[in-house]
């Protein structure tokens, strides 16, 4: 039995939704549970959030149908929690404060005018990108997973799948579809650089 075309897109829209709902929480476990932001880049982190807003607001400006990107606000929310868990364990809780200032003024100032929401997204994936590339120099640096979630990072190598998909089927809009072609090759390259070191920890035990 073969699965037709409305359902292959529902199916990818409503598991994508269902990934993101608990995406982050393994991370957000993980630094809980340890105490520690051990292995954590804040930098990729802000740049991710960064070009989860930057993403949001630009499908919700040109009125995409919402199933598409309807996972983006609890992926903000998380990441927020997130990066207030980071600010805490690194001792600079009160940063979080500035931090939150900024990305709501940045927020309201990317719909103020077309060519700065057009501009921002022509940016979205480098900003992306540099997110995980700042996250894979962590990892480098310090040979060490810390309390990196592989689960996490295995889930968004799934949800940037299942995006593509989304878009062939709808938009087509080919700067959202090579973001998340560039999205999943490097989630899945996190993932296997988190699993490597995991592994090589576990040997040296």
């Amino acid at each position: 039995m073969t699965m037709s075309a409305d359902q292959v897109l529902h199916f990818a829209n409503f598991s994508t939704l269902f990934v993101c709902l608990v995406l982050k929480f393994p991370q957000i476990f993980a630094l809980i549970s340890a105490k520690s932001s051990r292995g954590i880049s804040l930098k990729s982190l802000l740049l991710e959030l960064t070009g989860f807003i930057v993403f949001l607001s630009y499908q919700s400006y040109y009125e995409y149908p919402l199933p598409t990107y309807l996972e983006y606000p609890i992926l903000i929310a998380q990441d927020a929690i997130l990066l207030l868990l980071v600010f805490y364990y690194n001792g600079n809780l009160s940063h979080c404060l500035l931090a939150a200032v900024l990305f709501v003024a940045g927020w309201h100032l990317l719909t103020v005018q077309k060519w700065i929401i057009d501009l921002a997204m022509s940016l979205c994936t480098f900003i992306s990108a540099a997110s995980k590339f700042a996250q894979l120099q962590c990892l480098w640096e310090t040979r060490d997973a810390g309390q990196v979630s592989a689960l996490t990072w295995g889930m968004a190598l799934y949800t940037s799948l299942t995006r593509i998909v989304t878009t062939l089927m709808t938009t087509g809009d080919f700067q959202v579809l090579a973001r998340f072609i560039i999205m999943l090759l490097l989630n899945g390259w996190v993932t296997a650089t988190i699993v490597y070191y995991r592994r090589g920890g576990k040997k040296q035990e």
